[in-house]
C-alpha cells in the first residue's frame, strides 16, 4: 500500500481511532507521574480560563447598564460603579489570557517529550526495516512521512485539547445561559447556526482532504526527484542533464501547482461559506436582543452582553474551520507515520536469540538456497566453508550471486533453504546486533557521512581514543594524506564523501573497519571501481587488514584474489569451480577463460598507453 492510498485508509473512522489510540499512551503514560501532573495542571488552567472568559460579559453588561440608567444628581455613584465594573471586566480578560497561556506553558513540555519520542521510534523502527523494504522506497519520501507526522503530532496535542474541547464546553455553557437568562428561541437559533456551520465545514473540508492529499502526493514526488538530482549531481554533470533534470522537478512542481491552486480556491469557498452561516446567525440573535430591548423586555446591557457571547463563540468557530482542516490532515499525515511503523521488519531475532561468540571465525554455507523473489532464485543449494584464518575469494559473472553471500552472511536477508553457520552457529539463531560487531565490510563504494575524517573513521568504535584512530589511518595508509589536508583530522568530507577521491574514500573505509577490528572480514569489490595503480596500493592495506581473520572476498578483478587459500567459482546460482589460482589454471575451465580474458584486457590497455 502506497502512503497515499494509507493516507486515505487513516482518514476512515477506523483509521482515526486507531491513531488517536496510538497518541493516547504518549499524554497518559504509564508509570510517567510527572507527566499525568502536568497533563492534570493544563486541564485545570484550561477550565479556569473558561471560567474567566464567560464570566467577562456580565461585567460588560453591568457596566453598560450603570452607565445607561445614571440620572443627574446621581452621577458620581454611576460613574464610581461603571469604572469599578470597566475595571472587573478588564481583570476577567487579563485572566482568561493568563490562565490560558500558564496551560500552553505547564503543557508544552509534555507535548514535546511525545514528539521526542515518536520521532525516535520512527527513526529507530526505520533502521529495523529490511534491506527489502529500503531499496523498494524512497529516501526523501521516507523523511517527509516522518517529517509531516510528527507535526500532525504537534497539531493533534496543542489544538483538539485545547482548542476544540474547550470550544464544545463554552459553546454548552452559553447556551444554558442564553436558555435560563433569555428565552429557549436564543439557544435553539445559535444551535442551528452551529450545527449548520459545522456540517458545511465537515462537507467541504472532506472534499478538500482529497486535494490535499494530491498536493501531499505531489510535494512528496517533486522533493524526491531533487533529493535524486543532488545526490546524482556529478552522473547529472556527466551527461549535461541539468536542463532535463530541471524539467523532471519542474513536471513536479506544475502538478503541485495544480492541486495547489484547487487548495487555495476551496479554501476561499469554505471561508465564504463559513462567514456566511456564522453571519446569519448572529444577526438573528441580535435582531431578537433589540426587539426585547424595544418591547423592554431586556435592557440595553442584556443586548450587549448577547453580543459579547455570540463574539466569543463565533470567533473560535471561525478558527474551527481551520483547525477541523488541520486536525483532518494531521489525522492523515499521523495515519502514514503509524503506517509505517506497522510496517513488520522482515528480520528479527528469535526468542531465545543468543550472542554470537566468535572462537576463531569459521564460516560455512550449508547448501544455501535463495532468492528475492520466489520465482527467480539466485542461489541455488551453494555450499561454501571458509576456516578460521582463511581467505575464500568468490567470483563469477554479474548475477550469479556473489554480493548476495555477503548480504546473507550479515543477515540483511534470510535463506530460504539450508543454513549459513559461523563457528557452528546458525546466524538465525543468535542476535543481529552481536552478527554485526563480529563482521567487518569494505564494500565496493564506501560511503561517508557528512562529518569529518575523524567521525568517519571513528565510525567503527565510537569508545575508540584519537591514538587508536590514528593507529587505524596508519595501517589503512591514509594518516600522512590527512595531515595534509588543512583541518587534518577535523576536515569535512562533504556528503557521501564527495570532497574525497575514490581511493581516499576507501582507505577511510578500510581504517574505520581496522578499527572496528573483527574477526570476520567480508571484502565486496572492494577494489572494483578503482584504477589499477590505486587498486594496488590498496591491496596492501587490504592483505594486512586480512592477517589473522577470516576473510571473504566477492571480487570482480581476479588478480586481486590470486593468492587465496581458495578460490570459488559461481555461475548462475550454484559452484561451477572450486580450488587454488594455479590448480584452477591448469584445469582449464571456466576461471581460465575468465583470467586469460581479463589478462589480455590488461595487456591492451597497457599498449594504449604505451602508445
Amino acid at each position: 500500500m502506497s502512503h497515499t492510498e494509507a493516507g486515505a485508509a487513516g482518514g476512515g473512522r477506523k483509521g482515526t481511532l486507531r491513531t488517536i489510540r496510538r497518541i493516547l499512551p504518549y499524554l497518559w503514560p504509564k508509570g510517567q507521574v510527572w507527566v499525568k501532573r502536568r497533563v492534570v495542571a493544563s486541564l485545570v488552567a484550561l477550565v479556569l480560563a473558561q471560567v474567566a472568559s464567560l464570566t467577562t460579559p456580565f461585567f460588560y453588561k453591568a457596566a453598560v447598564d450603570s452607565l445607561v440608567g445614571k440620572s443627574h444628581d446621581q452621577v458620581w455613584l454611576f460613574t464610581i460603579g461603571a469604572i469599578g465594573l470597566t475595571i472587573a471586566y478588564g481583570i476577567g480578560r487579563l485572566f482568561n489570557v493568563g490562565f490560558g497561556e500558564l496551560r500552553d506553558a505547564i503543557f508544552v513540555r509534555v507535548g514535546q517529550r511525545a514528539l521526542r519520542q515518536l520521532a525516535l521510534e520512527t527513526f529507530t523502527h526505520i533502521h529495523r526495516l529490511s534491506m527489502r523494504y529500503h531499496i523498494t522506497r524512497k529516501t526523501g519520501g521516507l523523511s517527509r512521512v516522518i517529517e509531516r507526522g510528527v507535526k500532525g503530532v504537534d497539531f493533534l496535542l496543542r489544538f483538539t485539547l485545547f482548542s476544540v474541547g474547550p470550544l464544545v464546553l463554552q459553546l454548552i455553557i452559553v447556551l444554558t445561559i442564553f436558555a435560563s437568562l433569555f428565552s429557549v428561541w436564543y439557544a435553539l437559533v445559535v444551535l442551528i447556526s452551529i450545527t449548520a456551520y459545522v456540517l458545511f465545514t465537515f462537507r467541504v473540508t472532506e472534499w478538500r482532504v482529497q486535494i490535499r492529499r494530491e498536493m501531499n502526493t505531489q510535494d512528496t514526488d517533486a522533493n524526491q526527484k531533487a533529493i535524486d538530482s543532488l545526490l546524482n549531481f556529478e552522473t547529472v554533470k556527466y551527461f549535461g542533464a541539468e536542463a532535463r533534470e530541471a524539467m523532471r522537478y519542474d513536471g513536479a512542481m506544475e502538478r503541485y501547482e495544480a492541486a495547489a491552486v484547487k487548495t487555495g480556491q476551496s479554501l476561499s469557498f469554505l471561508n465564504f461559506g463559513q462567514a456566511l452561516l456564522i453571519t446569519l446567525g448572529l444577526v438573528a440573535v441580535m435582531v431578537m436582543a433589540a426587539l426585547g430591548v424595544q418591547q423592554g423586555k431586556l435592557s440595553v446591557g442584556d443586548f450587549v452582553m448577547v453580543n459579547a457571547y455570540m463574539m466569543q463563540i463565533t470567533q473560535p468557530l471561525g478558527f474551527l474551520g481551520t483547525v477541523y482542516r488541520e486536525i483532518r490532515q494531521s489525522l492523515i499525515d499521523m495515519s502514514d507515520m503509524f503506517d509505517l511503523l506497522d510496517q513488520p521488519a522482515e528480520i528479527i531475532d528469535s526468542p531465545d536469540a543468543k550472542p554470537l561468540k566468535v572462537a576463531g571465525g569459521d564460516v560455512l554455507l550449508d547448501n544455501v538456497f535463495f532468492g528475492y523473489e520466489a520465482a527467480r532464485p539466485i542461489l541455488k543449494g551453494v555450499t561454501i566453508h571458509v576456516p578460521a584464518g582463511h581467505t575464500v575469494a568468490i567470483v563469477g559473472p554479474s548475477g550469479s550471486g556473489k554480493s548476495t553471500i555477503g548480504r546473507l552472511l550479515f543477515r540483511f536477508y534470510e535463506v530460504t533453504g539450508g543454513a549459513l553457520k559461523i563457528d557452528g552457529q546458525d546466524v538465525r539463531d543468535v542476535t543481529q546486533d552481536s552478527l554485526h560487531a563480529q563482521i567487518g565490510v569494505v564494500p565496493q563504494d564506501t560511503v561517508l557521512f557528512n562529518d569529518t575524517v575523524i567521525y568517519n573513521i571513528a565510525y567503527g568504535r565510537p569508545t575508540a581514543s584519537p591514538a587508536e584512530i590514528e593507529a587505524a589511518a596508519r595501517a589503512a595508509k591514509i594518516h600522512d594524506f590527512i595531515m595534509s589536508l588543512p583541518e587534518g583530522y577535523q576536515t569535512k568530507v562533504g556528503e557521501r564523501g564527495l570532497k574525497l577521491s575514490g581511493g581516499e574514500k576507501q582507505r577511510v573505509g578500510i581504517a574505520r573497519t581496522l578499527l572496528k577490528n573483527p574477526p570476520i572480514l567480508l571484502l565486496d569489490e572492494a577494489t572494483s571501481a578503482l584504477d589499477t595503480q590505486t587498486e594496488r596500493d590498496i591491496q596492501e592495506s587490504l592483505k594486512a587488514m586480512g592477517q589473522g581473520r577470516t576473510v571473504i572476498t566477492i571480487a570482480h578483478r581476479l588478480s586481486t584474489i590470486a593468492d587465496a587459500d581458495r578460490i570459488v567459482v559461481l555461475e548462475q546460482g550454484v559452484i561451477v569451480e572450486e580450488g587454488r589460482h594455479d590448480d584452477l589454471l591448469a584445469r582449464g575451465g571456466r576461471y581460465a577463460a575468465m583470467w586469460n580474458r581479463q589478462s589480455s584486457e590488461v595487456e591492451e590497455e597497457g599498449e594504449e598507453a604505451a602508445a
